[in-house]
């Protein structure tokens, strides 16, 4: 139920958080002096808020946890709002000072106050029963929502050590949400493998061949009413719950810019993963890297889209040394992660032939992005370079796009040389000699013969 706000100038989403604490402060305080034998019996009052739809209370209205699973919620997030929480607490409590083990609780290397562990939760909540000491417990087992949706955890415990004595651990995105009312997208980096990938083009901008391009609808329509499928008409028990699609062709084909258009049009957040770099040297480093994203991406509904596929997905290697086995290994264990993977998933090669063609029963899909035939290469020459350049009247976009074969990211790459160049000069002017000599320097980048 909303009330009056108690701190008027404040914005609602703070209030919100002001009046979780302060119940969760009562809650904590009630049930240890039923502990501490200062009183006989706790009663939790109800949570109210001053407000609807803050985060708070929209996480709890999409989670519908119950009350001691939300308590456990709280007790892992004070610390981050409330530095000192427990110590002010046990400090009332106790305020002649002395030890209660049974509280749990560690510091960490630079936060000086209490932070709570997995048995703080069930001191709290629990005391001494023991029966009600395993049902908090059972809020960190790997069936549990919390663990589920990666929201709630406990920091693992040295060897031979009780598992509750392992730190709360809460979802860092949640604790921004919460705060801010918003989560920003991780950061690509060792421990986080992956970019997020983004396009100012429209689907107009992108040529592809008619056959292509019907296949990559099938994939929009896959994003746009699987949801329906799945939920609304029953088929979640039939049907696996993500989708795969494999996009084979030459570079600079469109495979790239298609799964960044595939996100921006349905409303997903796309992030590229270049296997290649992936990979580790070291036998594990893989799986672990790869663990993090996916265990980011699950409940996130990205499009995740792995380029230089090959890379990992090349054909099983014959073993002969420890290296081979952990290389296949590792095939499996990504193999297993994206046939879990609830959402979209995208996987880029250059050459079809290098993979493994057991993979293919795998993909729902397997695209071909072929390069740009003749007319589809006269309509990208056409649509290429800015309304401030004049085209000299000998450039034929017909001619040139018969006579030199070039994908559509070569184009580009043409069309930029020589909007520099007319740049630099100050003409403002494309000439045919000029636009010739950036084609043929384009092929002999790519190796071509001229």
């Amino acid at each position: 139920m909303p009330k009056h706000s108690p701190h008027p100038q404040q914005s609602d989403d703070v209030v919100n958080l002001e009046l979780a604490l302060d119940w969760l402060t009562q809650l904590v305080t009630g049930y240890l002096r039923v502990r501490l034998e200062q009183a006989e019996e706790y009663l939790p009052p109800p949570l109210e808020f001053y407000s609807e739809d803050s985060p708070i209370e929209l996480f709890i209205k999409s989670q519908d946890p119950t009350r001691d699973e939300f308590a456990v919620v709280m007790i892992a997030l004070a610390p981050h709002l409330r530095p000192g929480f427990f110590n002010r607490i046990l400090g009332r409590l106790i305020p002649e000072g002395g030890e209660l083990p049974e509280f749990g609780g560690v510091t960490g290397a630079d936060h000086r106050s209490i932070l709570p562990t997995g048995e703080t939760a069930q001191y709290i909540l629990a005391g001494h029963d023991v029966r009600k000491r395993i049902e908090v417990q059972r809020f960190f087992s790997n069936d549990h929502w919390f663990a589920k949706k990666r929201i709630l955890w406990l920091d693992q415990v040295r060897p031979g050590e009780p598992l509750m004595t392992g730190r709360l651990c809460i979802d860092p995105e949640l604790v921004e949400w919460v705060t801010l009312g918003t989560v920003g997208r991780p950061r690509f980096g060792p421990e986080f493998p992956a970019q997020a990938i983004e396009t100012e083009l429209e689907w107009d901008d992108l040529v592809l061949h008619p056959e292509t391009l019907r296949q990559i609808r099938e994939i929009e329509n896959w994003i746009t009413h699987n949801r329906t499928l799945i939920e609304e008409w029953g088929m979640g028990r039939k049907l696996q719950r993500g989708y795969r699609a494999l996009f084979h062709g030459p570079p600079g084909t469109g495979k790239t810019l298609t799964a960044t258009l595939l996100g921006k049009y349905t409303g997903k957040d796309v992030f590229r993963i270049d296997l290649s770099r992936v990979i580790s040297k070291y036998i594990g480093e893989t799986e672990k890297n790869l663990a993090l994203l996916f265990e980011k991406a699950e409940f996130k509904d990205w499009i995740l889209f792995f380029d230089e596929a090959d890379a990992l997905f090349g054909k099983r290697t014959d073993v002969r040394d420890a290296h081979d086995r952990y290389a296949n290994q590792e095939v499996s264990y990504l193999l297993q992660r994206i046939e879990q993977y609830h959402g979209l998933v995208i996987l880029a090669t250059n050459q079809r032939s290098h993979l493994d063609p057991a993979f293919a029963r795998r993909f729902q899909s397997i695209i071909h992005f072929p390069m740009p035939r003749p007319e589809e290469r006269y309509r990208l020459w056409c649509n290429a370079f800015p309304s401030q350049v004049e085209i000299a009247p000998d450039i034929d976009w017909r001619q040139i796009a018969a006579r030199y074969e070039l994908p559509g990211a070569g184009i580009m790459n043409v069309t930029h040389h020589c909007a520099l160049e007319v740049l630099a000069d100050q003409t403002r002017r494309l000439e045919l000699k000029r636009l010739e000599a950036a084609i043929l320097r384009e092929f002999v980048k790519e190796g071509k013969v001229v």
